[in-house]
Order: structure tokens, then C-alpha cells, then sequence
């Protein structure tokens, strides 16, 4: 068998189901809420509204969009990288990579 990739560590660290599981409905609801705030600031570039007015909406979106992907994080964090961490071995390391670059992508945006 060998080396163990990615996606095998994913899969098997994370028990085939996700930390954010749990709280699926919450998620999509916000995303939802998100959807239509995209929308909306669509209609407002449709109809010429002014651009303060679309900038703060884009802020709120981004925050919006910004507090779903710490909950992910968190929750990642919480299932995956602990499970994997008690694991041990490449499982681990590949966990804590991977949220190491997820963090970092989050810091960049």
C-alpha cells in the first residue's frame, strides 16, 4: 500500500463524514442569505445605484462569506485535524498542512 495521498487522509481522518455536519442546515441557510446579498448587489449595478451604496453592500457580503469559512475552519479544526492528530503518522501531517494553508489562504483574501 505505501504512501497514503490527500485524499485518502481526508477520507480516512475524517471518517468519511465532516465536521460541518453537524451544522449543514445553519450553513446553508447562511449561503442562501449570501446568494441572495449577491444578488441584490447585482440588481443594484442593473439599476445604477449609487457606488458607496454597492460598496457597502460588497463589505457586508464579504464578512457574510468570511464568517462561513471560519465556521469551516473551526470545525475542521475541530473534527479532521483532531482526529487525524490522533491518529498520528502522515495523517496528521497532511491535516495540519492542509489547515496551515487553508489559514493562510484565509489571511491572504
Amino acid at each position: 500500500m505505501g504512501t497514503i495521498t490527500p485524499a485518502e487522509a481526508t477520507t480516512e481522518a475524517c471518517h468519511i463524514t465532516h465536521g460541518y455536519i453537524g451544522d449543514k442546515s445553519q450553513y446553508l441557510a447562511r449561503l442562501k442569505r449570501i446568494e441572495g446579498q449577491t444578488r441584490g448587489i447585482q440588481r443594484m449595478v442593473d439599476e445604477e445605484i449609487y457606488c458607496i451604496d454597492i460598496l457597502t453592500q460588497i463589505s457586508a457580503l464579504t464578512k457574510a462569506l468570511e464568517g462561513v469559512a471560519l465556521g469551516l475552519l473551526d470545525d475542521h479544526l475541530k473534527h479532521c485535524v483532531v482526529d487525524a492528530a490522533k491518529l498520528g503518522g502522515e495523517q496528521a501531517e497532511i491535516k495540519m498542512k492542509e489547515a496551515s494553508a487553508a489559514i493562510a489562504r484565509l489571511v491572504r483574501s
